[in-house]
């Protein structure tokens, strides 16, 4: 049983510093925030980047590689609606795991080798992308769904993350090919930023990624291709408005906390920045903003505190939502998304780790099942997703990895198109060239 809502309240109010556990003694409590061993940090990330690849790995059709977008925690799913994010997470997490060893490499290699063949060879397109959702089967398009710019972008990531780690010809051979067919510039619609997305039903959507989130990669790739590039003048059209939170400064629009993670889950934007900002440190601030949001919601919701928060798109008690902040996105009632944080523990480790720590430690019975933490959980309510999603289970295995060893960044950033990338974007290391900083309100605010 999760801890009762008066237990909460008495923690708030009093700054007890532990709840208590059933069945321990007062001794044995874990006190929050309390600093654990690295090792010991090291083994739960371990521990949950290997039930993450066992999502990737059983939850991925045998014929095609293309993994489910949902599946049940405990395992199995009856569900035959795939997502090409939920696949591109899933591809780099396959190189994660032979790093680790959880299974032979060959056997991992084969997988690889059978997802790309597919994707590169029979999966159905339309001028070079695949449908968002798709049937696990036969890689169709899944009911209505869209083609989406941004989860073409994640599932590339992944084929790229592959090419370089494994070095077969045939994996080579399909991951350039699955690249080099997006037609770009048709996405764009004959303007500077891409369309939200596009459906034979609807044509283009009037929407478009025009303002700073997770499209970072999409863009960067679209720069790089050799077949079908888009102009450098598309990373400057780019809104990147200014978001003030106490006594923080960044770039970012009202969203959830993911759109600061996803693109850095592959390019590795440390030390580095364009004319605009060192987007690395403008996470940073972005997740210590959340996790200080979190702090304030815990007098109306008892259960954030420092060391338990995180808030970002996930399921809910009445569905999927995109909730976050700050300011205030969504319905928020209390409810805690394990990825928030996993996803942030390039930025926050210690602060991260932390609320991993204690959402194992006091929630584990309930909410740590085979593929790791469920999607999401309120112990105000006793509401537990009984889910997994492939894209929270993919950031949190591969922001917990980059924390550890930078793997992903150290292998996706050796692809020529990542490094061509960012250098047509105009990136500079630090130090060099770094723009005044009324420079980069004026242009965070669009007003050059």
């Amino acid at each position: 049983m999760f801890p009762t809502r008066r237990q909460f309240l008495r923690v708030a109010l009093t700054g007890a510093a532990a709840m208590p556990i059933a069945g321990q003694t007062l001794a044995s409590r874990l006190v929050i925030g309390r600093p654990q061993p690295e090792t010991g940090d090291y083994a739960l990330l371990d521990e949950l980047e290997h039930a993450a690849f066992e999502f990737f790995w059983n939850e991925a059709n045998s014929e095609t590689g293309l993994v489910l977008d949902r599946a049940r925690a405990d395992g199995g799913s009856p569900r035959r609606k795939a997502s090409i994010a939920a696949t591109g997470f899933g591809l780099t997490a396959l190189a994660i795991a032979c790093e680790r060893g959880y299974r032979p490499r060959p056997e991992i290699e084969r997988r690889v080798a059978l997802t790309l063949r597919f994707l590169a060879r029979r999966a159905p397109t339309e001028h070079g992308f695949l449908y968002h959702f798709v049937d696990e089967a036969s890689g169709a398009r899944h009911g209505r769904s869209e083609l989406s710019p941004i989860d073409m972008a994640i599932l590339l990531c992944g084929s790229l993350t592959c090419r370089e780690y494994f070095r077969t010809a045939e994996i080579a051979r399909d991951a350039a090919a699955l690249y080099d067919r997006v037609d770009w510039p048709w996405m764009l619609n004959g303007d500077k930023t891409f369309a939200l997305d596009w459906t034979p039903e609807h044509g283009f959507s009037h929407l478009r990624w025009d303002s700073y989130c997770e499209s970072m990669m999409l863009y960067l790739l679209a720069m790089a291709s050799s077949t079908h590039p888009v102009s450098e003048d598309c990373w400057g059209a780019i809104r990147r408005p200014k978001m003030v939170y106490r006594d923080h400064q960044y770039i970012s629009s009202p969203a959830p906390l993911f759109v600061h993670q996803f693109s850095h889950a592959w390019f590795d934007f440390r030390d580095k920045h364009d004319q605009y900002a060192n987007y690395f440190e403008n996470s940073v601030l972005a997740c210590r903003a959340h996790r200080e949001f979190c702090q304030e919601l815990s007098r109306r919701f008892p259960c954030y505190s420092g060391d338990v928060w995180g808030i970002t798109a996930s399921d809910s008690s009445v569905g999927y939502v995109a909730w976050g902040g700050p300011p205030i996105i969504g319905p928020i009632d209390g409810s805690i998304v394990p990825a928030a944080s996993a996803g942030s523990l390039p930025f926050l480790f210690s602060e991260s780790m932390a609320v991993l720590r204690n959402l194992r430690t006091y929630y584990g019975r309930e909410i740590w099942k085979k593929y790791g933490f469920v999607d999401a959980f309120n112990p105000l309510t006793g509401w537990t997703s009984k889910d997994v999603l492939g894209i929270d289970v993919g950031v949190s295995m591969l922001m917990a990895e980059n924390a550890r060893s930078q793997f992903v960044w150290k292998t996706f950033m050796r692809n020529s198109e990542a490094t061509l990338a960012l250098d047509r974007a105009g990136f500079l290391p630090d130090g060099f060239e770094v723009p005044m900083m009324a420079q980069v309100e004026a242009r965070a605010q669009g007003r050059s």
